[in-house]
């Protein structure tokens, strides 16, 4: 204890790491201070106070038992009750053996962009259920929620005051002037970044880096940090344990830059982590930034920032290897990464409610694999979604369509080989260090649903299909069904994961050469004693694998995890099916 006061030693170090923070965020904001007020408001926000106890540092909160699964809260429509009861229901079926926790994306009320603009932080969307359906979920499964914390919806009662001059709000969104230079600014979209609005100060243009609808916060106002913790608080006081912080690379802006992934926002994120990780040591930070690979890889800090960051690269370099047959640019790319540090872990997956990113791939593919890639896409149905460039010249951005049909065949056409292709696709991501995270569309082999697409006019809502829930029941209990069919091997292949200690999300990793039909890694357990050798043949012919190529120890008994295959000693060539996997352990 130190002083008289009581106050622990503990408390008084979160205290001046809090106040470091807020140094370097607000060091060029005129007018604002770090000082002992800002820090006890946001120390007292979060409720941190004499009692706080210091977080283990670079501790792992995860194992290779840990799957997440991606949904909206109303994807599963059930006769008379409320989506998130529905998603419970599904969840213990069907999910409960194979799946740690869910992302439930935005459940609270919102306007547009199907939750991203959202109304009301502090509440559930009455449409899906209640905070007591939220806690039922988290009490059973580990939850993620999304902070959407660089923008909110234009019909907020935060922006309603701003234009009324009024608090809260009349201080939190960001604006600028149509006449300041903007081409450097970075944004994924093609709308006019610039919305002007009548408010009672006059015109002001306010600052909209996704959509007129979803109007940019100014974080320059330490209120609106404030306020933002104190929804952090809520989420964690609900259940919440996995916060993912979206499109946090935009949240400041300074024009005359490219207002992406600025010093300023990397603090914020320090400063979140901190907070948290105080609050409930073994809750997590996820940054979603879907931006080329080694900014996305940036937002780990020094172990500092996000314990987990997503892969963004993985799906459209896995997928495009499943397209082509040749795994080059995924080898490479893996070869590339580097491991995660303690603390931290990549959160892997192929398919989510947004299109597959195209960003993420720049500089990994060339611009002609790129076109060669959107043009196969678009032939099994899918949309391409732009972004602005300098100049007013527009790129693509990602393209929108349901896995299982963007695996529907390859760069030659569609074939007979879809589930194949689909579920080699799993096996290897399943496989890869990190954290798996499985878009429920995926799971169940939703195909793309044009009547959504036509219906509500966004690419996106061709891979948002809506199931209910007594025609779901029927596809899953018919084993003929392709829906069954996916569940059940998806399922498979993740109770195998779960029950091997080398697929711990910080298990070592190496990458194998195998050349290119056949793509091979070495996972081995932090205790060294087991080691899988996973090897998929990405093309659709047949492969020869001969398990001297792989390195293995001769004494050692080797077994085959997906097939319960096993081989003594090593002298053994196996053939390899079009899109098969092998797991090969020696434990």
């Amino acid at each position: 204890m130190s002083g008289g006061n009581g106050e622990t030693d503990t408390l008084e170090r979160l205290r001046e790491r809090v106040r470091q923070h807020l140094e370097v965020i607000y060091a060029e904001v005129p007018g604002v201070e770090a000082d002992a007020a800002l820090v006890a408001s946001l120390l007292d926000t979060m409720r941190l106070g004499a009692e706080v106890q210091a977080p283990e540092p670079y501790v792992n909160h995860w194992s290779e038992r840990d799957a997440l699964l991606i949904t909206y809260g109303d994807s599963l429509l059930g006769v008379g009750e409320k989506p998130l009861h529905t998603l419970k229901r599904f969840l213990d079926a069907h999910a409960n053996d194979v799946l740690s926790g869910v992302h439930i994306l935005p459940f609270y009320p919102w306007t547009s962009d199907d939750g991203f603009a959202v109304l009301d932080y502090s509440s559930v969307n009455e449409a899906l259920g209640n905070w007591q359906d939220i806690r039922a979920i988290a009490g059973d499964y580990d939850l993620m929620a999304d902070l959407v914390i660089n923008h909110c919806s234009s019909r907020s009662a935060w922006f309603e005051n701003f234009l009324r001059d009024e608090e809260p709000g009349r201080d939190y969104f960001f604006t600028a002037s149509p006449e300041v230079d903007l081409s450097t600014v970075v944004r994924p979209r093609t709308s006019p970044l610039l919305r002007p609005v009548e408010t009672v100060r006059g015109t002001r243009h306010v600052w909209c880096t996704f959509s007129h609808d979803q109007v940019d916060l100014d974080f320059r106002n330490p209120e609106v940090l404030r306020q933002f913790v104190a929804i952090l608080r809520l989420y964690l006081d609900q259940g919440v344990r996995i916060i993912r912080l979206d499109a946090i690379a935009f949240l400041w802006k300074i024009p005359g830059t490219s207002c992406l992934n600025l010093p300023q926002t990397h603090e914020v994120v320090r400063l979140l982590r901190t907070l948290v990780e105080h609050a409930r040591p073994d809750a997590l930070l996820i940054t979603e930034t879907n931006i080329p690979n080694r900014e996305n890889l940036s937002y780990f800090g020094n172990a500092n920032e996000a314990h987990c960051v997503y892969n963004f690269s993985l799906p459209p370099l896995l997928i495009n290897t499943l397209l082509t047959g040749d795994c080059t640019y995924l080898r490479q790319w893996l070869m590339s990464m580097p491991p995660a540090q303690n603390g931290t872990t990549y959160f892997n997956f192929i398919a989510s409610h947004d299109g597959i990113g195209l960003r993420p791939a720049e500089g990994l593919l060339s611009d002609e694999e790129l076109a060669a890639l959107i043009g196969t896409l678009q032939r099994f149905g899918g949309r391409v979604s732009w972004r602005a460039l300098e100049g007013g010249e527009q790129r693509p951005y990602e393209v929108n369509i349901a896995l299982y049909d963007a695996l529907q065949g390859t760069v030659s056409g569609s074939d007979s080989l879809g589930l194949q292709r689909f579920v080699c696709a799993h096996a290897i991501m399943f496989a890869l260090e990190g954290i798996p995270g499985v878009y429920i569309h995926s799971l169940l082999g939703t195909r793309n649903d044009y009547q959504r697409l036509e219906h509500s006019g966004h690419n996106r809502a061709i891979n948002r299909h809506q199931w209910q829930w007594p025609a779901l029941e029927a596809e899953l209990a018919d084993p003929d069904s392709p829906h069954h069919q996916v569940l059940v091997q998806l399922q498979a292949l993740l109770r195998i994961r779960g029950r091997q200690p080398a697929f711990h999300p910080n298990a070592t990793q190496f990458t194998l050469q195998l050349g290119s039909a056949m793509l091979g890694f070495w996972r081995q357990s932090q205790d060294r004693r087991q080691s899988i050798f996973c090897v998929s043949n990405v093309s659709n012919q047949a492969c020869e694998l001969n398990l001297r190529d792989l390195n293995l120890i001769d004494t050692d008994s080797w077994r085959d995890l997906i097939t319960g295959e096993q081989f003594a000693g090593v002298d053994h060539t196996l053939t390899l099916q079009p899109y098969q996997s092998v797991w090969l352990s020696n434990r």
